[in-house]
């Protein structure tokens, strides 16, 4: 039996073939999970009905994240195709293209609210949304992706890497649903500098490179303190100086 057999998925954030949304889409439904996609506009529908048909069972459905009427609609149809839900991937970015081609001190207000509303807060309004499905089903998980760019310097990246730096933990988020209370627990961790999807092997290949260059690295530091100590300790005693006549 797969890891994933029996679970029901939402998906947020695919876009086309190359978005991490999708890999993370294919892997869950590898594993035996049934999924639904989103789509925020007209425009990407159509890639998202393409990519949804080569799946087993998917639905897809509508969802503009800085729309609470949207996000309400979608809860609405996720319950009546599933009944609940297991886990919700959120993949959801964008930013003007105007903040990301200007130097960063000239970013407006409002295209800093919409990174902040896309990226961030989505992930808040689409939680609390579907955290009764969840409980329907004894309890669920929600997953939430980060980029290398909140940390450091990548060319126009501007604005998004405050959105993924300030609003977005860098590891997963496991949310225990139970009763009425969701209990988020984050850990910031400064290896994982990629998303880390679920049955993604490229992020966690790249995960355990950075953890081993670390551990290499730490390793190469306690045995340079190492040798400073012996030397230290083995250093022959100075003879004690004279006192001047």
């Amino acid at each position: 039996m797969s890891a994933l057999t029996g679970k029901q998925g939402l998906i947020v954030g695919v876009a086309n073939k190359r978005s991490i949304s999708w890999a993370i889409a294919q892997a869950a439904a590898a594993a035996g999970a049934r999924l639904a996609l989103t789509y925020p506009t007209e425009r990407l529908e159509e890639n998202v009905r393409e990519l949804a048909a080569t799946l087993d069972n998917a639905i897809v459905a509508p969802c503009d994240v800085t729309n609470d009427d949207q996000i309400a609609a979608l809860a609405s149809t996720i319950e009546r195709e599933f009944g609940g839900l297991d886990f919700l991937v959120h993949g959801a970015a964008f930013a003007p293209q105007a903040e990301l081609s200007e130097p960063f001190v000239k970013t407006t207000r409002e295209g800093f609210r919409i990174a902040l509303d896309v990226s961030a807060y989505s992930l808040i309004g689409l939680t609390r949304a579907v955290a009764p499905l969840m409980k329907t089903r004894g309890g669920g998980s929600v997953l939430t992706l980060t980029y290398l760019g909140s940390q450091r310097v990548f060319t126009n990246y501007n604005v998004m890497g405050v959105a993924r730096l300030r609003s977005k933990p860098r590891c997963v988020i496991s949310p225990a649903i139970s009763g009425p209370t969701i209990s988020v627990s984050t850990r910031f961790r400064r290896d994982r500098s990629n998303a880390r999807g679920v049955g993604d092997q490229g992020f966690l290949r790249y995960s355990r490179r950075v953890r081993r260059a670390r551990a290499a690295a730490t390793q190469r530091r306690n045995s340079a303190r190492s040798l400073t100590r012996r030397r230290s300790f083995s250093a022959p005693p100075r003879a004690p100086s004279q006192a001047r006549l």
